[in-house]
């Protein structure tokens, strides 16, 4: 590769990457933190339903990646997917800076789901191209592409959620758009700097099946994945049916794999694999209350008062990633020391860890309310659950994909990788059901109310989960030594 082609010693592709990631991160993050706040307060929803649409939303979110990555790797390459992608989210964007229509919401929500399944998935393999196999400089490549979704995460919240709470729902959606809109056109201009690294590689996209190109069935069947998406939203138990019926799927192929078709060394490999994505699960279940319960908990009781100023609830939304920028490197340079020391955790014990942290997050906050004077929660509480699951997302996420791709026997590390996504959907979908048990079903935030019965239910509902975690987490870890044993030297 040649000097003129790189941008502080990494290749320049990296950087129209990490722009169009962030761009999209913004879109996505900025909209996210007004989802359930514009669900309760517009539509007027109850906050039981809003919560299971928020779920089924968020579930679908993770779920279409897989058949984005699909007809990337098979037909489209992932730069025309990465395009395609960024295409729909414009649209889907767009959409929502309209307020008149509930099914053009919905078609919206649903472009945004099929636009992220696209784009996605294809980015990140993008990264992974630019770089020769052993090139050293492959993971702090990661390092600042990661950075962008942070970047947009953070200040999509603090911008898109102060406009859309303070001047108009339309404005904070609009903002998410024009992200999108601005990814999309850098990852235009910017497409000559990927050099060839991800365009498609078969000529199959080329060849014809009843006179149409491959290359338009995929974009047809992106169209496709709209319109399931756009009925999908609009029944969302089916959502929680199909999740469950796949999974159980996944589950029986994976056990069968193991058992029948792996050597004994790749057998525990794969089952230790498998339980790590389960444990997963549980975790995205109770970390992603954030988006939903966590979010309408501090608009209606929570004193946001901030030296004067209530900030609007949205923006809490952004303590996530500024917590990530704060402590990321401090967590990679203790786990380089502890394995220098050759007492680094094991990836087992990693997430059992990351999973107390969630739980401990869930009872700190519940104490906070039961100390708090009143109905109101002070502010300072959910800062504290935002630190501790942060903490948590630390020890139990940057090893999650990384141990799929190591543990996996290689001819299966794709059908691996869409067990992750699966479980990260399910799990998006069971916080749904979780955040709904902390609703008064008649109660939205049109009402702009916050009970008395409303707090106990949340503070019940908190200590419920939080103990199931501690209990889980601490479980995970009795068993930690037995599932190292089983990765046979691989952590």
């Amino acid at each position: 590769m040649s000097t003129s082609s790189e941008f502080l010693g990494h290749p320049k592709g990296l950087f129209v990457c990490f722009a169009t990631e962030m761009w999209e991160r913004f879109s996505y993050y900025g909209m996210r933190a007004l989802l359930i706040l514009y669900l309760t307060k517009h539509w007027e929803f109850s906050d039981a339903k809003s919560y299971i649409i928020y779920g089924a939303y968020t579930s679908l979110v993770y779920i279409m990646p897989v058949f984005g990555g699909m007809l990337a790797d098979r037909i489209l390459g992932s730069r025309k997917a990465v395009t395609f992608g960024a295409i729909l989210l414009v649209l889907g964007h767009t959409g929502m800076a309209f307020e008149s229509s509930l099914q053009l919401f919905y078609l919206s929500l649903a472009l945004i789901i099929s636009g992220v399944g696209f784009l996605k998935p294809n980015i990140s393999t993008m990264v992974g191209a630019l770089y020769e196999e052993g090139d050293p400089r492959r993971d702090p490549g990661f390092t600042i592409f990661y950075m962008g979704i942070n970047i947009g995460a953070f200040s999509a919240s603090l911008l898109c959620g102060y406009l859309g709470e303070t001047f108009g729902w339309s404005y904070g959606f609009g903002a998410a758009g024009i992200g999108m809109l601005i990814g999309l056109l850098i990852f235009i201009w910017g497409q000559k700097y990927l050099e060839g690294n991800a365009e498609p590689t078969s000529s199959l996209y080329k060849e014809k099946k009843l006179n149409i190109t491959y290359e338009n069935w995929a974009y047809l069947s992106g169209i496709l994945m709209v319109f399931v998406s756009w009925f999908l939203i609009q029944n969302q138990e089916l959502v929680g049916n199909l999740l469950g019926g796949f999974g159980a799927i996944c589950i029986a192929i994976w056990l069968g794999y193991a058992l029948l078709k792996c050597t004994p060394e790749e057998r525990d490999r794969l089952i230790v694999v498998g339980i790590l994505i389960l444990f997963s699960l549980i975790f995205w279940a109770l970390f992603e209350q954030a988006g939903s319960s966590l979010n309408i908990l501090t608009d209606r009781g929570v004193d946001r008062s901030i030296f004067g100023w209530e900030v609007p609830a949205s923006m809490f939304q952004s303590l996530n990633a500024f917590f990530i920028f704060t402590f990321a490197p401090i967590f990679a340079f203790m786990w380089l020391a502890l394995a220098k020391r050759n007492i680094e955790p094991s990836t087992p014990l990693k997430f059992a860890i990351g999973i107390m942290f969630v739980g401990i997050g869930f009872l700190v906050l519940v104490f906070g309310m039961k100390s708090s004077s009143g109905i109101q929660t002070g502010v300072f509480w959910i800062m504290m659950i935002y630190l501790l699951h942060t903490i948590g997302e630390l020890c139990l996420s940057p090893v999650g994909l990384s141990s799929v791709t190591k543990l996996s026997p290689k001819r299966i590390v794709g059908m691996m990788m869409g067990m992750w996504f699966c479980a990260s959907a399910a799990g998006n979908f069971v916080a749904g059901l979780i955040a709904r048990a902390t609703a008064s079903e008649n109660i939205s935030g049109a009402e702009n109310i916050f009970t008395l019965a409303q707090k106990t239910a949340f503070m019940d509902v908190y200590t419920n989960v939080g103990l199931i975690a501690l209990f889980v987490g601490i479980l995970l870890a009795l068993f930690s030594p037995l599932m190292k044993k089983g990765m046979h030297g691989i952590n």
